[in-house]
C-alpha cells in the first residue's frame, strides 16, 4: 500500500485573500476555516489546499510549486484570467524559450501555467 498526498499546506500571512485567489485559479469551493486556516477542495475532496497563517514572509524562491493547466480555454486566455485575479508575471530565470509561464500568487508564491489543456 502507498501513501497519497492528501492536503497541500501553504503558510501565508492573509489565509482568506489566498484560498480566495486559489479557490477561483482552480474552481475549488471553501470547506472549512477558522481564524488561522482556510482549506479549500473539489467537491471530491480528494486532495485539498490549506492555508495556515504565519506571520513570516516568503524571502526566497519556493523549493516546491504548482502547476496548472486551463481546462476550457487556450493558455493565452488563461493567463488573461490568472493576471486579472491578482497573479503577476515572474521571472525566476526561466528565459523566453519556454512553453509555460511562471507567475507569483498574491503572496508571491511561484506557480506556473502550463500550455495544453488538462480535463475538467
Amino acid at each position: 500500500m502507498a501513501a497519497r498526498i492528501t492536503e497541500l499546506v501553504l503558510d501565508c500571512t492573509d489565509p482568506e485573500r489566498l484560498a480566495t485567489f486559489w479557490g477561483e485559479v482552480l474552481g475549488y469551493e471553501v470547506l472549512d476555516r477558522d481564524e488561522d486556516s482556510v482549506e479549500i477542495g473539489p467537491p471530491d475532496k480528494r486532495t485539498t489546499l490549506l492555508f495556515l497563517r504565519n506571520s513570516d514572509r516568503k524571502l526566497q524562491k519556493l523549493r516546491l510549486h504548482i502547476d496548472v493547466r486551463a481546462t476550457d480555454r487556450e493558455q493565452k486566455d488563461e493567463l488573461e484570467r490568472l493576471l486579472a485575479l491578482g497573479a503577476t508575471h515572474a521571472d525566476i530565470g526561466q528565459g523566453d524559450d519556454v512553453s509555460w509561464y511562471t507567475l507569483h500568487d498574491p503572496e508571491g508564491n511561484e506557480f506556473c501555467l502550463l500550455s495544453g489543456r488538462a480535463d475538467p
